[in-house]
């Protein structure tokens, strides 16, 4: 290759290599965003909250979805993901096309929000965004609630026939970290992981074997607008456990809602890059005799 050919190669790197960045898919939004989406065509906005809550005042035009909504039932434990099947009948019910975008906010900090965007991510549905802060948001900006629910025309949604397991973490694989003493993280409460307190669904008090803890509610002002911390911080209570962006962390929670937020701080935030959050988590560990616990003491309730 002469120097000519050279020159050419590396600007025509470089120019894919700036597009590549650029069209990497933001999914967390502001409230000026939402605000300019929501006025758009093919755009339906999802209240994810229980029903109780929605039906006393929500987004005009929201549609509401709750965690059972996009779960499997048929397992012996709660919390699971569900199937293709579920969630085309679901979105197929609630007049939801596949051309699409959703625009999602809950009450929780984005908590239950990165749940529905972590099971959308594992069927390969992208045309989603998360709005920072979520209800709390939408109260501080005086964006009007109404009472009355919104109903679409049924429609004929279909998925990708393809899943996406990049940041899907099955029993099996979980064991195998304990195995070989890969990083795991727990993302509970202190009480959860030091078996104090068991939480309804669970079989049994504990955490998994060699895992961390980092409570996923240290990302957010908890207490405050429950929008994510800054960059900065989000990085230093991570690295105070010694993770970096090239780790393969396998993160777990009660049901594995939790768990979803602390995937999506750290693979859109923070840019980890192998990431895989433990669908069952412990509601299905805990039910399994032969998977091994740590414990330090119980109190049931």
């Amino acid at each position: 290759m002469n120097l000519k050919n050279s020159f050419l190669f590396i600007i025509v790197f470089i120019f894919f290599s700036c597009n590549t960045i650029e069209e990497k898919e933001e999914y967390l939004i502001d409230i000026e965003q939402f605000n300019n989406l929501s006025q758009k065509n093919n755009v339906k906005i999802i209240d994810f909250r229980k029903k109780s809550e929605f039906d006393k005042g929500h987004v005009k035009n929201a549609i509401n979805i709750w965690r059972r909504d996009i779960e499997d039932t048929s397992y012996p434990y709660g919390g699971m993901m569900a199937t293709k099947i579920q969630l085309e009948t679901l979105f197929s019910n609630l007049g939801i096309n596949n051309n699409d975008l959703l625009l999602v906010y809950d009450d929780k900090g984005l908590c239950d929000a990165a749940r529905l965007w972590w099971v959308l991510q594992y069927y390969n549905f992208n045309n989603v965004k998360l709005l920072n802060g979520g209800l709390k948001t939408l109260e501080s900006a005086n964006v009007i609630m109404v009472l009355e629910p919104t109903s679409y025309p049924k429609s004929s949604f279909r998925l990708n026939n393809s899943i996406n397991k990049s940041m899907f973490a099955s029993k099996e694989q979980i064991e195998n970290a304990v195995k070989n003493n890969l990083n795991i993280l727990d993302t509970r409460t202190t009480d959860e992981y030091l078996g104090k307190y068991i939480k309804k669904g669970a079989f049994k008090a504990g955490r998994i074997p060699n895992s961390k803890l980092i409570d996923w509610a240290n990302a957010i002002h908890y207490n405050g607008d429950k929008k994510l911390k800054s960059t900065e911080i989000l990085q230093q209570i991570y690295s105070n456990k010694s993770y970096n962006v090239n780790d393969t962390l396998f993160v777990y929670c009660h049901s594995g809602v939790r768990s979803a937020h602390t995937t999506f701080v750290l693979t859109q935030v923070l840019g980890f890059k192998n990431v895989f959050n433990y669908d069952g988590s412990w509601t299905e560990w805990s039910y399994h005799k032969d998977a091994p616990i740590e414990i330090d003491s119980i109190k049931t309730n």
